[in-house]
Formats: C-alpha cells, sequence, structure tokens
C-alpha cells in the first residue's frame, strides 16, 4: 500500500437529487464567450468556429448554500450564472450522439470571477488562472440526472440581494451540450467526474461582502452563495 508524506486532499462532490451516493469532481472545464451578448459586454465578440475553455481545478469547487470570505487580490469580483454538465462515461473522440450520451446530469453553477484579474491576463496575453481559478470560485447546486432533465430553452437567472441581474434563455447558448462535449473529446480522454460549465449570459458585474447571490434555471435545483468579510 502507498504512503504519502502529507494527507492526501478530499474529494469534492455534487450531491445528486434522489441520489444517496454524490457526485465526485475530478476536473472542471468551462466554456469561454458560449452568449453573444455577454461577448458584447466583455468586448469581445463569439467564435463560431469552435468553443473554447479554460479550467478551474477541483478544489475551487463549493456547495450551493455556502458562505464564503470575499477573496484576496481583487477590488472586482464577479458573479457568472452558468448551466453545468457532468459525464457519467467516458468520450473520446465523440460525435454528439454518443457525447450526448456520456452525460450523466446538470446542475446550476456559479463562475466566481477576479474581473481585474482576467483583465490584467487580457492586457498582458497572459493566463487567467488568477482571475478564474479561484478557492470558492466553482459554486454547484445538486444535480439532476440526464434521463430527468434536458437543455431546451430554459430559462436561467440570477439575483443579487433578491434584484434581478442575469436574465435570458439557454436557446441563446451558441454552442449546445453535446456540441460542447463533442469537441472538447477531441482534446482530452473525458471521463466521469469532469465538469463542463457551459458559459454565462449577459448581466454580469460585482459583488461585495454582505451580499447574497441567488439563481437558477427552470426544472433544477436553485444555486446560492453569501460573500462574508474579507480575511
Amino acid at each position: 500500500m502507498t504512503s504519502y508524506l502529507f494527507d492526501t486532499p478530499e474529494v469534492h462532490s455534487i450531491p445528486v437529487r434522489r441520489e444517496t451516493a454524490e457526485y465526485p469532481v475530478r476536473r472542471i472545464f468551462c466554456v469561454g464567450r458560449n452568449y453573444a451578448a455577454h461577448a458584447t459586454e466583455m468586448g469581445g465578440e463569439v467564435d463560431r468556429e469552435a468553443p473554447w475553455y479554460f479550467l478551474k481545478s477541483a478544489t475551487a469547487h463549493v456547495a450551493s448554500g455556502a458562505t464564503v470570505p470575499y477573496p484576496p487580490g481583487t477590488d472586482n469580483f464577479h458573479y457568472e450564472m452558468e448551466l453545468a454538465l457532468v459525464l457519467g462515461a467516458p468520450a473520446f473522440r465523440a460525435d454528439q450522439d454518443e457525447a450526448k450520451a456520456a452525460i450523466y446530469g446538470y446542475g446550476c453553477a456559479l463562475d466566481m470571477t477576479r474581473r481585474d484579474r482576467q483583465q490584467d491576463g487580457k492586457d498582458h496575453r497572459r493566463p487567467w488562472d488568477l482571475g478564474k481559478d479561484i478557492e470558492n470560485g466553482a459554486v454547484m447546486a445538486p444535480l439532476t440526472r440526464a434521463a430527468d432533465w434536458e437543455p431546451a430553452g430554459q430559462r436561467i437567472h440570477l439575483e443579487v440581494n433578491g434584484e434581478v441581474r442575469q436574465d435570458a434563455t439557454l436557446a441563446e447558448m451558441v454552442w449546445n451540450v453535446a456540441e460542447i462535449v463533442s469537441h472538447l473529446s477531441h482534446y482530452y480522454h473525458l471521463q466521469p467526474g469532469d465538469v463542463i460549465m457551459t458559459g454565462t449570459p449577459a448581466g454580469v458585474g460585482p459583488v461585495v461582502a454582505g451580499d447574497r447571490i441567488t439563481g437558477g434555471i427552470d426544472g433544477l435545483d436553485p444555486i446560492e452563495l453569501s460573500l462574508g468579510a474579507a480575511e
């Protein structure tokens, strides 16, 4: 039996509706600019040739309902409401039918972002890691199995302290879930445990300590996050 110099990391996992076992998080892929209106508000354009991605560490995961500290190293911390999908079967060089069949379930997610640090990366042609791969920056609500729900133009929305900030439909996504999984599977051996966050609609903006973020997608469990004081 292998021994280790330090305690092994905890397994981050997401509850699943009507299941006692939870879904273990292996990797978190995020699709960039998958809503045209959001791309415009960020001063860019949608790349309609193919989706593109950035990653968050599994340790960035935090469960919906948590209260987390305002993160260090930013004065411009933003919410991004998203549909997340999770895989339940391997997918490698999958066509769209195979890709869709590999999806285990769906859930609401928040891609929390140090917008100023992301902008630093853009300005200096550097990676976005300090802006995107943030402790407590991948918030996940409980999942619903794909057999019980599938994306079909449902409303996606987010509120800050009860005020609506994002309000769109999944029909506005540039790349649908099967297209995303199929495309990504040509670059990675996707496996159960892989989470894909599919992008955010327009209306992103800053939050501060004391704010309460809520959001939802019709038919899925809602999501919530509260921001505490900075450490």
